[in-house]
């Protein structure tokens, strides 16, 4: 089973991708990068996935925005349970200036046969796509007290989570099921790095986290992954806490 990630650029600047391949033992790295468009990511995944090859497209961003106007329900939710560790997520409506980017990633991944799924059957062979959202499933999966803050901030502070992200996602990621399997790629040190270059980094290791929550919605559905919200009113898949397995509170 193929899973991908994409960090979508909402509205502007560049898209990170990866690729990640179940081989019946874990999760094999394929390959990642960023381009520069929401059409460039439609090339990216025709070139990663035959038409008949299964598949699964976990993006970070709103590709079902059914309201004209205020906050989606998986976005209030988000608020709700995950607010107190920073981890709420960007309300989206029709008339934020990124819903056509977003909405249209969505439906051009339906038209080559990517569903939506808000539900699976874990470990059916298929083409699905979900949304998810990075900041909740790293405070599930890493068993954190609050996200890492490498987006915003002081140039340093963030070069310190960025870091510290990617330190999770090799070490703590091949110790969960499914497994992140070696030889990941390396990474150039941060130190000299700012603008485009930091941030090309940054959506890289964003969209391997959302692959590797692509693999894990695939690998476990409902059992061990909690959803926020309906195909009707937007959804999206955050892996349940790993310490834990709490039941989703709001599904």
């Amino acid at each position: 089973m193929n899973c991908l990630g994409v960090d979508l650029g909402w509205s502007s600047g560049a898209s990170g991708v990866c690729g990640l391949r179940w081989d019946g033992v874990g999760l094999r790295f394929v390959d990642w990068g960023t381009v520069a468009t929401a059409a460039d990511v439609l090339d990216w995944c025709d070139r990663t996935l035959a038409p008949t090859d299964p598949g699964i497209i976990a993006i970070d961003a709103p590709t079902i925005i059914p309201n004209p106007t205020g906050t989606r329900r998986p976005d209030r939710l988000t608020h709700r349970h995950f607010g107190r560790y920073h981890a709420g997520c960007y309300p989206a409506n029709q008339g934020r200036p990124f819903a056509r980017q977003t909405v249209g990633l969505g439906k051009a991944l339906t038209e080559r046969g990517f569903h939506h799924a808000p539900d699976i059957t874990p470990q059916a062979l298929g083409r699905y796509q979900i949304e998810v959202f990075p900041h909740p499933a790293m405070i599930h999966l890493f068993g954190l007290d609050r996200i890492l803050k490498y987006k915003k901030g002081r140039l340093s502070d963030r070069k310190t989570a960025l870091a510290q992200l990617r330190t999770y996602l090799y070490t703590v990621l091949p110790r969960l099921d499914p497994p992140l399997l070696s030889p990941l790629p390396a990474l150039p040190d941060f130190a000299p790095l700012t603008g485009k270059a930091l941030k090309a980094i940054e959506d890289q290791l964003d969209s391997l986290l959302c692959a590797y929550i692509a693999a894990h919605w695939w690998y476990w559905g409902r059992d061990r992954n909690w959803v926020f919200g309906t195909t009707e009113t937007g959804y999206i898949v955050i892996p349940a806490p790993v310490a834990t397995l709490a039941p989703c509170p709001e599904c």
